[in-house]
């Protein structure tokens, strides 16, 4: 299928603009380009297992994790910090900085309502709990560096990953009328190796998981 282009409505002073931003994303570009072997898209991650002092997770012994909590997006988190967090039994044992298009999180794991953050959490009466609150957006070309970098450093054994994420119900795909449908309500997925009881209904077809809960 070949489409004729078209500049109707953009004007060429109008299309020569750009912001900082695109700016800075250009030349993080030219530097991949030029510099294949340097990802310019990196993603940090540091942890602070013993005592508070940084860990390097290449240097360390695999974490030995039974249960791995992920909450993933503002709304998820936001259901982590009212519900599970708001205590003293839980304490920051990492932190993972990114840059994207959408979020340029800080140096410093002091989480403000108006940063965007990847923080990890471990359950001190229990430390093979450990929590994880993304409320940054990860792109695409960054979501298999993320799961290699977090999941690289855990023991695969007996371990257990729960995934909250959200979408909008406008997205939920029912013969319903979606007006009569209560809000917010919650749907599961599940693999075939998981044995444990859902509390809730699973997703139906043809509903489908996106970007980084999906991978």
């Amino acid at each position: 299928v070949v489409v004729a282009p078209s500049r109707a409505g953009v004007d060429d002073e109008e299309w020569a603009e750009e912001t900082p931003e695109d700016q800075e994303i250009r030349r993080e570009l030219e530097k991949k380009r030029y510099r294949p072997h340097r990802a310019s898209r990196e993603i940090d991650i540091l942890w602070t297992l013993k005592s508070g002092a940084p860990a390097e997770d290449s240097a360390d012994e695999p974490l030995v994790c039974s249960k791995f909590i992920l909450a993933i997006g503002h709304n998820a988190a936001a259901f982590l910090s009212s519900f599970i967090l708001d205590s003293v039994c839980w304490e920051v044992v990492g932190v993972l900085k990114l840059w994207n298009e959408w979020c340029r999180t800080s140096n410093t794991t002091n989480v403000l309502s108006t940063d965007s953050f990847c923080l990890f959490y471990r359950l001190i009466s229990d430390p093979t709990v450990l929590l994880c609150q993304c409320s940054c957006y990860v792109a695409e070309d960054q979501q298999f560096q993320w799961l290699e970098k977090v999941f690289g450093r855990m023991r695969k054994e007996s371990l257990q990953v729960t995934i909250l994420s959200t979408c909008p119900v406008a997205d939920y795909k029912t013969q319903e009328s979606t007006l009569t449908l209560p809000s917010p309500f919650l749907k599961a997925l599940k693999t075939k190796e998981f044995k444990e009881h859902i509390c809730c209904p699973l997703l139906e077809q043809p509903n489908i998981v996106r970007d980084l809960p999906a991978a």
